[in-house]
């Protein structure tokens, strides 16, 4: 069992940038995969980035350039950069994570942090 709690979410304008954390508990394995989907009301969640702790990231081309992934030191954080934010960045982001090695799909979640892009 990995719990994970985010934080670094916020009110930003457009062009801004927010740095958000995720620290998951570990027991005595590494997580392999960490990364974000967010969820904007009234649509479905949706990948925003992940980033395994052999090096391999993935982003949607609605954030890639914009949005940067990075694993911590210690394999059980990851942080998510977003610059030059937009509205349409506007959503509730959840860490996830999957202890699985090879295994990129959400095991687990956190609760979410809010993420509002508004002038």
């Amino acid at each position: 069992q990995v719990q994970l709690v985010e934080s670094g979410g916020g009110l930003v304008q457009p062009g801004g940038s927010l740095r958000l954390s995720c620290v998951g508990s570990v027991s005595s394995f590494d997580i392999y995969t960490m990364g974000w989907y967010r969820q904007a009301p009234g649509k479905q969640r949706e990948l925003v980035a992940l980033a395994t702790s052999t090096g391999v990231t993935n982003y949607p081309d609605s954030v890639k350039g914009r949005f940067t992934i990075s694993r911590g030191n210690a394999k059980n954080t990851v942080y998510l950069q977003m610059n030059s934010l937009k509205t349409e960045d506007t959503a509730v982001y959840y860490c996830y994570a999957n202890n699985y090695f090879g295994s990129t799909n959400p095991l687990y979640w956190g609760r979410g942090t809010q993420v509002t892009v508004s002038s």
